[in-house]
């Protein structure tokens, strides 16, 4: 169904001559399809979370797989010479998150496709996975949207703070965690910050009321992580 550009009697690679027609057809085929995948990496991350590095590399990662592949050919010691090179690389490189990762190999496979040969081929799979990460991206498929937010309660000293709000939290709360305890106006006073995660469908007014009846109406406060701010 899809055919190589190199014709039978002009692999890409041999230990004498090169089609250099056919070698720049893939190099610009792999640019071209590798600014793609940069386009769609910069569609799904934030400003803050976004890379002028990393979108660099995923324009001429698969440029450089195609020329490896194209320099390899047949050649078994070539092939695992250039291996060797690959792991060392492999190595000294920073770990990115799971999408990152999934971006690389992509690229990398654009890269092998083209170095082979199947321009086509490659631009379909190409668009293919990049319409599924988009869509993915769009529908936020197998993502439940939790916000956490901070919790800053003062209460006396003589309360017991890892228990003194249990009742109320198991009402309105999913999860609570104890970040932070200090003490505060000469020690009579303890300062706890939570990190929390509300039930759905509570009311925040009701969960505070409660918590200035307990704490004796001293200081509370309520907000969004830090991280969270930075997306809106």
């Amino acid at each position: 169904m899809f055919e190589t550009i190199f014709n039978n009697n002009a692999v890409p690679v041999t230990d004498v001559s090169m089609d250099i027609k056919s070698t720049l057809i893939c190099i610009i085929a792999s640019l071209l399809l590798g600014l793609v995948v940069s386009l769609v990496y910069i569609l799904i991350t934030t400003h803050k979370d976004r890379s002028p590095n990393f979108i660099l590399s995923l324009v001429i990662l698969p440029a450089l797989v195609s020329v490896v592949i194209l320099l390899v050919g047949s050649n078994v010691a070539r092939a695992f010479s250039i291996a060797g090179v690959f792991t060392l690389i492999r190595y000294r490189s920073l770990p990115g998150d799971s999408k990152d990762i999934s971006l690389v190999f992509l690229s990398m496979a654009i890269g092998l496709t083209t170095g082979l040969g199947y321009i086509t081929f490659a631009a379909i799979i190409t668009i293919i996975f990049c319409l599924v990460i988009l869509l993915i991206k769009k529908t936020n498929f197998g993502f439940t949207r939790q916000v956490e937010k901070r919790l800053k309660v003062v209460i006396p000293e003589d309360m017991n703070y890892q228990t003194a709000f249990d009742d109320i939290f198991d009402k309105y709360l999913k999860r609570s965690e104890i970040q932070r305890v200090k003490t505060t106006n000469l020690g009579t006073l303890y300062e706890i910050t939570y990190h929390i995660i509300m039930k759905d469908n509570v009311s925040e007014k009701e969960f505070l009321d409660e918590l200035r009846c307990r704490n004796g109406n001293l200081t509370i406060q309520l907000g969004m992580m830090e991280q969270q701010v930075q997306q809106l």
